[in-house]
This record gives structure tokens, C-alpha cells and sequence, in this order.
């Protein structure tokens, strides 16, 4: 698609259509708007796929119709009857069709919530298609506007892609969270993950990820220029996606696989211009998470034998950044991790199995008065806190994925809550999952935050 959003206008039998070209599996995603409040059945958009060039051939629609139907309209033979079934949503403005092989799923959501509706169907549509955004009214006296935003063409990975072996592509996405504004900033068929926003409030740093020669290399993305630039961590080349920059943006804590540590993730500091790494954690395997905001402290999730040949725990600790001794913060059943100090000082805000489905929760910057922040029926990672402190974002599977997971390319969602608590709302409808916002990244202002989002080359 040339754009997030596309306007078009219809006055005639005609519909109006702009598409691509694809082969294959894909997902197509749209936050989308029929302008006026006619009932008319006959006025209907959508997303439509057929094959290339042939206007009566097979076909499937995921539809809204002037009064607010959702439908999966489809045609299972060239000139065949036009069939269709209704989603149990009404006015749903983010639609969704994923094609899987000869299967077409339509979901459907109201805006800020989860989708809640969906069919499928099973159509002979051919490998390569015309997939793309419609708006038609049959009335040659309506005249009609329609708004298609946050348009999102995605070719996912294969079924049989191998999880941390095989890569896509990544797109850097910046959203304003209170005008759900949202924008692809930079996009590239190297794997890149987990941005961090600097005070400066132009520039993000992520890590390379994917088999390529820049796999665990720091980079730095310029939002002005467009400008994508090497941050120099020296020996440091083999980084994962817990890197976390100090409250002043001073220092820059990063999680790095050493070969000292047979390739098990360790803590090192350095500027955040760039420089020599220094080691923090004396344990592996350590994956950072937070600062305090005297940058005194870091927190991070390490994985401990806590019997001799036992397996390994995974806890929330605590160290200073000069280096020192490891303090434990959680022992419970379970998973725990990403942890993060709150802007105030006050807490850690980290996720945790314990209660059963991966859950948010909260404490004392000494491990006291733990305390769960949701619970609900989805799994929720990495509670980031604007650095006003008064919002919490946070990423969120589904039950498809196991508690203690968060693997690549899923269908997650971005969600948003008040620090004093509430009903969480969905800002994002993402494919993607580890790598999307591992991290803090939100922007200075509190208004903004940036993400990852994936897709293989379309």
C-alpha cells in the first residue's frame, strides 16, 4: 500500500479498489471508517481477494456493510452464487483477513479491543492474487467517503519456519497512544528488535537480530533523517534484545552472549554514545531490564541452579552497575521476568507466572509487598512505564502461546493502562511477539511509543 491511510470516493456501480499483487500466505490489516450514517446495505468496504485480472471469477471479501454487518463474502466458482457469513460483531472498524493455504480468515474488532469475531472459509483462490482495499455503493446517487488507516500488508512466516533459526523482515513503528496516530518509520528485510528511545527525541537504538553479518551488532535509527548507524559496543557483537538505557541517558546497559560464559547471556555497561563494555553480573544467564533512576541499580531476570544439578529458576534481581553482589527479589513458583523501575523509584514492575497465565505484577524496590497489576485472560509481557508515570504499556498473546513463552511472529496485542489501574485498551494490532517491545521505548513526551512489527519481504 503507497500509504497508512487511503481516501476514496465512490459514485457509481464501479467500486473503487486499490491492491497488490501477492503470492502465497499473507495477513491483511485495516482500522477503517464509512463516512455518513446511511443504512444502506448496498454501501460496503473492505478487503477483497480474487484472482489477477478476472472480475467474475472466485472471491473473498471481508466486509462491513453500511449498517454495520460484518461479513466474509465469497464465491466458490466462476460465476457462482455470492454467499456470505455474518460475524456476530457489529460496526467493527479493524478488520483482519489472513490467508493459510486455500483458507481465508476474516477477524473483526472494535478499536481498542480485541477481536472478537471471526469465520473462515475455504476457497480455491489460485497462489498468486489481487489482495486489496475496496469501497463500493451500488446507488449512483450515494456519494460516498470512506477511511482506511493503519493499513498493513504482511507476509508472515513459513509454517515451518524454526524458532531463533529463521528470520523476517522488521518494521520500526511509532504510535501516539492518545491519537492512535501510527506510522512505519523504517523497515528492512534484516531482523531487528527491541527499540529504545533516547532523551534526545530523535533517536532509537535496537539490535540486529536474524543469520545475517550484523546478528548482534547495536544500531541507531536517526527519526529525522531516516539514518540507520552503528552504536559501538567494541567485543560486545553478540547482543540480544535486553538493552536499557539510564533514566539520564547517560549509560546504556546491555545483555551480552559471552564466550566466556559458553555463549550465556551476561550485563555490561558502557556510554551511551558508545564504548568498551564493562562487566556487571558475575552470574550467567543475566537479561537486563531496568535501571533504577539513579542509575545505582539494575534489574534483570537470571536463570539459577538453586540445587546442585537441579534446573535452572528463573528470578527477578537486582545488582549495583559498578558490580557487586546479586540480590533476589522473587522466589516464587513459576516464571519471572522484566523488570522494570517505575519513574518514581518507588517499585519494580515485572511479569510472572505464579497466579497461572502470565501476569503483571508489582514491587517494592526491595522485593516487598508483591502485588498482581492484571489479571485477565491473556498472557501480558514487559510492563513499560511512561516516563511521566502515568501509564503502563504492555504486550500481550494470546492462550494459543504457552504462559512462559513469548515467541516470534504471533498475533499479539499492545496494550494500554493507568498506573492506578484499570481496564486495559488495545493501541496495536500486531504480528509479532519477542523482539516487538521487549523494552523500554517509549518517547520523552509520554505521548509516543516506538515498536516492532514483522513481515517477510512483500
Amino acid at each position: 500500500m503507497p500509504s497508512s491511510r487511503v481516501t476514496l470516493q465512490e459514485s457509481s456501480e464501479q467500486p473503487q479498489y486499490v491492491g497488490h499483487i501477492l503470492q502465497g500466505d499473507f495477513i491483511l490489516r485495516a482500522r477503517v471508517e464509512l463516512a455518513g450514517h446511511s443504512q444502506d446495505l448496498k454501501r460496503k468496504l473492505g478487503w477483497r481477494v480474487c484472482p489477477v485480472g478476472d472480475t467474475d471469477a472466485v472471491f473473498v471479501d471481508a466486509c462491513l456493510y453500511g449498517d454495520g454487518v460484518a461479513a466474509l463474502r465469497f464465491r466458490h466458482e466462476k460465476g457462482g452464487a455470492v454467499e456470505q457469513a455474518v460475524l456476530s460483531i457489529k460496526d467493527g472498524e479493524v478488520l483482519q483477513l489472513i490467508r493459510r493455504g486455500n483458507v481465508t480468515i476474516f477477524s473483526a474488532a472494535h478499536n481498542g479491543s480485541p477481536f472478537s469475531a471471526s469465520a473462515q472459509v475455504e476457497v480455491d483462490l489460485g497462489d498468486e492474487v489481487d489482495a486489496g482495499l475496496f469501497l463500493e455503493s451500488q446507488n449512483p446517487q450515494d456519494e460516498v467517503a470512506s477511511f482506511f488507516r493503519d493499513v498493513r500488508v504482511t507476509r508472515p512466516a513459513k509454517p515451518d519456519f524454526r524458532p531463533y533459526h529463521d528470520f523476517i523482515g522488521a518494521r520500526l513503528e511509532i504510535l501516539d497512544v492518545f491519537t492512535g496516530k501510527l506510522e512505519v518509520v523504517h523497515s528492512s528485510p534484516e531482523a531487528f528488535e527491541a527499540p529504545n528511545w533516547m532523551l534526545d527525541g530523535r533517536t532509537i537504538i535496537y539490535n540486529v537480530s536474524g543469520p545475517g553479518p550484523g546478528k548482534g551488532v547495536l544500531r541507531t535509527f536517526d527519526l529525522e533523517t531516516g539514518i540507520v548507524a552503528p552504536l559501538d559496543t567494541a567485543f560486545a557483537k553478540n547482543n540480544n534484545n535486553d538493552h536499557v538505557l539510564s533514566f539520564d541517558n547517560r549509560q546504556l546497559a546491555i545483555s551480552h552472549f559471552s564466550a566466556d560464559d559458553d555463549g550465556r547471556s551476561v550485563i555490561y555497561t558502557l556510554p551511551s554514545t558508545g564504548g568498551v563494555p564493562k562487566r556487571v553480573t558475575p552470574n550467567s544467564p543475566s537479561f537486563l531490564h531496568g535501571w533504577s533512576t539513579d542509575a545505582q541499580w539494575l534489574s534483570y531476570t537470571g536463570g539459577r541452579r538453586l540445587t546442585p544439578g537441579g534446573p535452572e529458576k528463573f528470578d527477578i534481581y537486582k545488582i549495583p552497575s559498578a558490580g557487586g553482589a546479586e540480590i533476589r527479589l522473587t522466589d516464587s513458583p513459576g516464571l519471572n521476568d522484566g523488570p522494570e523501575f517505575s519513574p518514581d523509584g518507588q517499585y519494580i514492575y515485572f511479569n510472572s507466572t505464579r497466579s497461572g497465565l502470565m501476569q503483571l505484577w508489582r514491587m517494592k524496590t526491595d522485593g516487598s509487598e508483591q502485588e498482581q497489576v492484571t489479571n485477565d485472560e491473556f498472557n501480558n509481557w514487559f510492563p513499560h512505564i511512561s516516563p511521566d508515570g502515568k501509564w503502563i504499556v504492555f504486550l500481550s498473546f494470546n492462550q494459543d502461546v504457552k504462559p512462559e513463552d513469548h515467541p516470534y511472529y504471533r498475533h499479539v496485542y499492545i496494550r494500554l493502562m493507568p498506573i492506578s489501574g484499570g481496564q486495559p485498551k488495545v493501541i496495536a494490532y500486531v504480528y509479532g511477539g519477542q523482539g516487538t517491545i521487549n523494552v523500554p521505548s517509549w518517547s520523552p513526551d509520554s505521548r509516543r511509543i516506538a515498536f516492532v512489527s514483522n513481515t517477510d519481504v512483500v
